[in-house]
């Protein structure tokens, strides 16, 4: 919320101008004039008996006027008294009493005259009065003894002193006595009890009696009060107590309420105008009764009525007699009610209508003075000329006294007087001075010469033109050194002189004349006007939100006119910022750091300038979590529920929108809570459904939108009876871990969940379909159960039901399980290959029998493997792929074939056991495709009209080659390209010489090469002939290349030409339009790598070298490999691995030094029983990606068992590989083809090790290997 507002300093200059409108007519102290009393003392007049007594009287006048006084009437002779003095210049009495005098022997009423040649005022009657607080006169108090519920007043009545004094009950500690609806201090100081209650009794009720005038506090003697309870009454009255000593022997019983006072029905008051009008009712009752206030015949005035003292008083401020009227204070209870009328007249002293003001006359002129007073009664009007009734003084023929006004006419200068207007009545008087000066005076300017006004645009100017004479001179205004007299609607002329600009503007600014004439002469001055830009606000500070410990900032920006200098101060909530190092002012912002809830509240930028001040507010509201809940209490307290209440903590300015209520078991988890439920933040209880044989404790969270309160305190501890369990366990299953058993596994029941002590499970399982009955066993503390002897893969009926010591659970529901599997005992037959494209094939089978699967049929897994690139020699390793199709597929697309090679294939089923026999490998080849690019192209040679081509044949023919193309180009200083020439260039060659070329001339070369299928990717060159026969020394790159992987490349290159050149490498993604990226090389270095590529993307490439005229090298283009489905950790660089390996290697090394003790010994070491000890599966090379389509990991042959162990029926296992590999490719879950044969998805492979061919030597086995063989 944000409120804005501007105070010009120009509405403060027409407050101003309205006083001196007053004051129009003051006559300059220069000029003779009659008194004029400028200060006195107050009417009535206290003056505390320990200081001096001054009594004020000062009064102007030309010449200076003398002063004198009267006390009571008389001549007061101030020179008889030496303890009287009065003050230079002034008719300031001082009376010092400091020194031995009393002040009671000054008290009186004192009047103070002013004379001078042209007349006398004089003060009004000043009654003198010492302040007095006398002291409690000694009384003995007697006990009160009361009756529970009886009404009782403790009379205060204190000393009577001037002025009254302020009453007030307190202890004898000095602590206030607590008030309220039932105990309260009447107007009189008396302290009521409507009823009294046991805990009234105390010995220390004490009045106390404040003087403010003399700093002084009186104080009663205590009064003690003891209450009497009627069972106590009833036990002590004979042995305690007289009939006397209390107020009924009546039994304790409710009553309708009675008046304490004021007593009777009715009653009156006289109030007079403007003052505060209190009107009391107190009143006794059991219940204690409430009072409730009506004015008959209207209603209470509002904005100035008030209640206080618990409704008891009823206070209206600044009376008038339309106030006067009858007033109702209704008491009432649940048993009645009873009431009282005040009638109240307003009476009034009197006040002014009209006051007389002074009379400035020129010779021969005529006047009035007007003296208008109202009152109740109405008071009478006199009238006294210099202190002395009018009816007395001499006649004068220019003067009439018409009742409230007197009448001047053709006055002449021996008419100057100072005439007195008393009006009173019976509550008091009213006397003003106002003097008649006859004088004959030229116009005069008071406003100084040449004052600057400076005002805001569009606010009122008000340009002084104080002036006196005698006449009353005219005043005109013009405007500029020539102007003409200004009028019109655009301004305002006031009778002061005062120019009005109701609305200035800017066009406003100038010079202004005031001329004052009368016909003594004639008078002008100058002022000017400046018409200032507002200051405005133009970024204001916005409410804000903020949590505790944050910190927020305001923003205050203002725009100003340039020659005022603005200052902006900060307020909060109307008053100065706190003193707080966090408060931190900017230029135009103001930031609180580290909020706590004090900052809370409305901000306000003030910006003030000498003219004008504008300001901005925004409130600031610090959130933060609620504070916890607390009061925590159990109720209804049942079997199986119970009711939990809470009163909420504070919610810090967010509203909490729910309430978490946590418990507790104390019995099974201690100190562990857990969630029970969830409330609406309104609601303070609710209704808890528990379990048995629980030992609840409970807490409440409170939650708003900033966060979770800390938690309540926990509750009381609730424990629940024992009980038959309710439930069963979950999560029921039965999974066979090897073929001849079946596991069941279920989710135990928690602490709380078991209902009693005792908790077992009871477990049931029988074979489905073949009729045998229920197998039972019951365990306990466990949640598996193995049945042993099972058939291979049958399903079984299980079910788990718990129990306890006090009985069973509800009967459980059944699941399905089955028997644990075993390898699939026969493989897929009709292998077929379709051949889609040169990289992808279609494979088809036949399903096997489920029976022989033998467990729950997981899919199918391809192993294929190139045999031989057809356009190479035999590949001397063998690289295995898989692919797993999930579910009863009969068909599968092999994606990534490399173009023109042999494959060969074969499928197998897979359970969750493992995998089948493979069926018979099946060989496919794959069509021509188109090639890659040449391996490299140099040119070297460059003469003056000839170059030599030397080139290397695509890494990957793909297909039998039958061309090259080379495509070429002259480029220009602008780097503009020529017309292209094409040479078709037989498979066989690899160099080739240009001729008739241009001289000094630069080429772009483009070679490719070319399969049936078509032409495959370029690679581009460029070359310069020479200019002469002297050797050309421009700077050559050359031969760059690039080796990628997946989201990298290594880029290299050679270079000829000066040293010392830095190079750069520009990279973009083949194909497309966008600018090319460039990154700097640093040092000299000719290679570097590019990081963040796309997987499976083309990129372009081309080295440049800096300050070289911007040569570059002929581009290169090379392709990312596609992104894998996962990497794995190299566990040859963990800690843990090389830890375990060196503890299998330390194991190793005691077997060996054992064994070869034994054998020295003569013991026998039988060779299988070593073999078996150090049987280690065959450990594979790990194979470099060839770039082809990714990576793959080495698929281990098949191997038979070892002696001993467990064998499926066809008497081979294989070891499991990882199921990472391609799954379900085409209708599988991880990867599908689209309609085009492409594919969408991830796979990975695995490496099967082929005998070596040639001179193929042996590789280091791979860590991975390693660490199978000691598994």
């Amino acid at each position: 919320m944000m409120t804005k507002k501007s105070t010009p300093a120009s509405r403060a200059s027409l407050i101003l101008f309205l006083s001196q409108m007053i004051a129009a007519l003051e006559v300059p102290l220069d000029l003779s004039q009659p008194p004029t009393i400028t200060h006195q003392s107050p009417k009535n007049y206290i003056v505390d008996p320990r200081e001096n007594i001054v009594i004020q009287c000062e009064a102007k006048g030309k010449p200076p006027p003398s002063f004198s006084w009267t006390r009571n009437g008389t001549h007061f002779d101030i020179d008889k008294d030496a303890r009287v003095t009065v003050k230079p210049n002034s008719g300031t009495l001082v009376i010092n009493i400091m020194n031995g005098g009393k002040a009671e022997a000054y008290e009186g009423i004192y009047q103070c005259t002013a004379k001078n040649e042209r007349g006398a005022a004089i003060s009004n009657n000043i009654v003198i009065r010492s302040s007095r607080s006398p002291l409690w006169t000694k009384e003995k108090i007697e006990p009160k003894h009361v009756r529970e519920g009886d009404p009782l007043v403790l009379q205060c009545s204190p000393p009577v002193g001037l002025p009254p004094p302020i009453i007030f009950w307190m202890d004898n500690s000095f602590q206030r006595l607590p008030q309220n609806e039932r105990v309260s201090q009447g107007l009189n100081g008396d302290l009521y009890f409507s009823n009294v209650k046991p805990q009234d009794t105390r010995e220390d009720y004490i009045c106390y009696a404040r003087f403010n005038h003399t700093q002084t506090i009186q104080q009663k003697q205590p009064i003690s009060v003891k209450v009497f309870s009627m069972d106590s009454l009833n036990e002590t009255i004979s042995a305690n107590l007289s009939d006397t000593d209390f107020y009924s022997a009546k039994p304790l019983t409710e009553r309708r309420p009675a008046l304490l006072t004021p007593v009777g029905s009715t009653s009156t008051k006289v109030e007079l105008r403007g003052n505060v009008l209190l009107l009391e009712c107190i009143a006794e009752g059991l219940p204690t009764p409430v009072i409730r206030w009506i004015k008959e015949g209207g209603e209470l005035p509002t904005n100035r009525t008030f209640f206080e003292n618990f409704k008891k008083t009823l206070k209206i401020i600044d009376v008038s007699e339309a106030d006067s009227g009858k007033y109702k204070c209704i008491a009432r209870n649940t048993l009645g009610s009873t009431h009282h009328t005040i009638t109240v007249t307003v009476k009034a002293a009197p006040y002014w209508i009209t006051a007389p003001r002074n009379l400035v006359l020129s010779p021969g002129e005529d006047g009035t003075l007007i003296c208008r007073a109202n009152g109740n009664p109405k008071p009478s009007i006199s009238w006294l000329r210099n202190g002395v009734s009018i009816a007395i003084a001499p006649e004068d023929p220019s003067r009439k006294v018409d009742g409230d006004t007197i009448i001047f006419s053709d006055v002449q200068e021996s008419l100057s007087a100072v005439y007195q207007c008393n009006a009173s009545n019976e509550y008091g008087y009213l006397l003003a001075n106002a003097f008649v000066n006859v004088l004959a005076e030229p116009p005069r300017i008071l406003t100084p010469a040449n004052k600057l006004y400076q005002v805001i645009a569009n606010n009122p100017a008000l340009l002084d033109c104080a002036f006196f004479g005698s006449p009353v001179p005219e005043i005109e205004w013009f405007k500029g050194v020539k102007g003409s007299i200004l009028h019109g609607d655009l301004y305002v002329f006031h009778d002061n002189g005062t120019l009005e600009i109701p609305v200035a503007q800017k066009d406003s600014t100038g010079t202004y004349t005031c001329v004052a004439r009368n016909k003594l002469g004639k008078v002008q001055n100058e002022v000017h006007l400046e018409v200032k830009d507002p200051t405005m606000i133009i970024k204001q500070p916005e409410y804000k939100i903020v949590q505790r410990a944050g910190q927020v900032s305001f923003e205050c920006t203002i725009k100003h006119d340039r020659t005022l200098i603005p200052t902006i101060t900060w307020l909060k909530d109307n008053g100065e910022l706190p003193e707080d190092e966090r408060f931190i002012i900017h230029k135009d912002s103001l930031a609180i750091m580290n909020v706590t809830d004090k900052d809370d509240g409305t901000y306000t930028c003030v910006a003030n300038t000498t003219l004008d001040s504008v300001s901005a507010s925004a409130v600031l509201t610090v959130v933060d979590r609620p504070n916890s809940p607390f009061d925590l209490e159990l109720t209804d307290q049942l079997e199986r529920s119970v009711q939990l209440s809470w009163i909420p903590g504070y919610d810090n300015n967010s509203p909490i929108t729910n309430f978490v209520v946590e418990y507790e078991d104390g019995m099974h988890e201690p100190g562990i809570w857990h969630y029970q439920t969830e409330v609406r933040g309104t609601q303070t209880t609710v209704q808890l459904k528990l379990s048995p044989y629980v030992n609840y404790s409970f807490r409440v969270i409170a939650v708003n939108e900033i966060g979770r309160s800390q938690p309540s305190e926990a509750s009381e501890q609730y424990l629940t009876k024992a009980a038959k369990p309710d439930e069963n366990p979950t999560g029921v299953q039965g999974i066979g871990s090897e073929p001849d058993n079946l596991v069941i596994t279920w989710e135990p029941l928690k602490g709380f969940q078991s209902n009693g002590p005792g908790l077992q499970y009871k477990v049931s399982w029988r074979q489905k379909d073949v009729g045998d009955e229920w197998t039972s066993v019951i365990v306990a503390n466990v949640s598996k159960y193995i049945v042993s002897g099972t058939p291979t893969f049958v399903p079984y009926e299980i079910k788990v039901q718990s129990l306890n010591d006090l009985g069973y659970a509800p009967e459980p529901a059944e699941v399905i399980g089955h028997s644990g599997e075993d390898l699939p005992m026969v493989a897929p037959g009709n292998v077929q290959v379709h051949i889609v494209n040169s990289t992808l094939a279609k494979v088809h089978w036949d399903p096997v029998p489920l029976k022989t699967v033998r467990g729950h049929l997981q899919g199918y897994r391809i192993y294929y493997w190139k045999v031989q690139n057809l356009s190479k020699r035999r590949r001397r390793h063998v690289e295995k792929k898989i692919l797993t199709f999930s579910g009863n597929k009969t068909h599968g697309m092999l994606p990534g074939l490399e173009p023109y090679s042999s494959y060969k294939l074969n499928v197998r089923v897979v359970n969750g056991k493992g995998e089948g026999p493979a069926s018979p490998d099946k060989l496919f080849k794959t069509p021509e495709g188109v090639p890659s690019s040449p391996s490299f192209l140099k040119i070297t040679n460059p003469t003056l009209d000839s170059l030599t081509l030397e080139w290397g044949p695509p890494t990957h023919p793909n297909g039998v080659l039958i061309a090259y193309t080379l495509k070429f180009q002259p480029i220009n200083s602008t780097h503009e390209l020529g017309p292209l020439v094409d040479i078709r260039i037989p498979a066989n060659e690899t160099s080739l010489i240009l001729s008739n070329l241009n001289y000094s001339t630069r080429y772009k070369f483009y070679f490719y090469a070319q399969t049936s299928v078509g032409s495959g990717s370029q690679i581009t060159e460029e070359a310069v002939t020479i200019m002469d026969e002297v050797r050309p020394v421009y700077p050559r790159i050359r031969n760059v290349t690039a080796s990628a992987a997946e989201s990298y490349a290594n880029i290299s290159w050679e270079y000829e030409g000066p040293d010392h050149v830095n190079f750069y490498v520009e990279y973009g993604v083949a194909g497309s339009k966008e600018d090319w990226k460039k990154e700097i090389v640093n040092g000299s270095r000719s290679f570097f790598v590019l990081k963040g590529l796309t997987p499976g993307t083309a990129y372009k490439v081309r080295v440049g070298a800096e300050g070289l005229s911007g040569f570059v090298s002929s581009e290169d283009v090379f392709e990312t490999g596609p992104a894998m489905a996962s990497r794995q950790v190299d566990i040859a660089t963990q800690g843990w691995f090389i830890g375990l390996m060196c503890a299998v290697a330390l194991l190793i090394l005691i077997l060996l030094i054992v064994c070869f003790i034994r054998r020295n010994k003569g013991g026998k070491y039988p060779v299988k029983e070593k073999e078996d000890a150090h049987a280690d599966p065959e450990i594979q090379p790990m194979k470099e990606d060839d770039g082809t389509f990714g990576e793959y990991s080495d698929a281990e042959d098949h191997k038979p068992l070892k002696k001993g162990s467990r064998t499926p029926s066809d008497r081979t296992v294989k070891k499991e590989d990882s199921d990472d590999s391609l799954v379900d490719y085409g209708e599988g879950v991880n990867g599908q083809f689209n309609e085009d044969g492409s594919f969408i998805g991830q796979y990975s492979g695995k490496k099967e090790k082929e005998p070596a061919e040639g001179n193929e030597s042996s590789e280091a086995p791979s860590p991975v290997n390693a660490m199978n063989s000691f598994v």
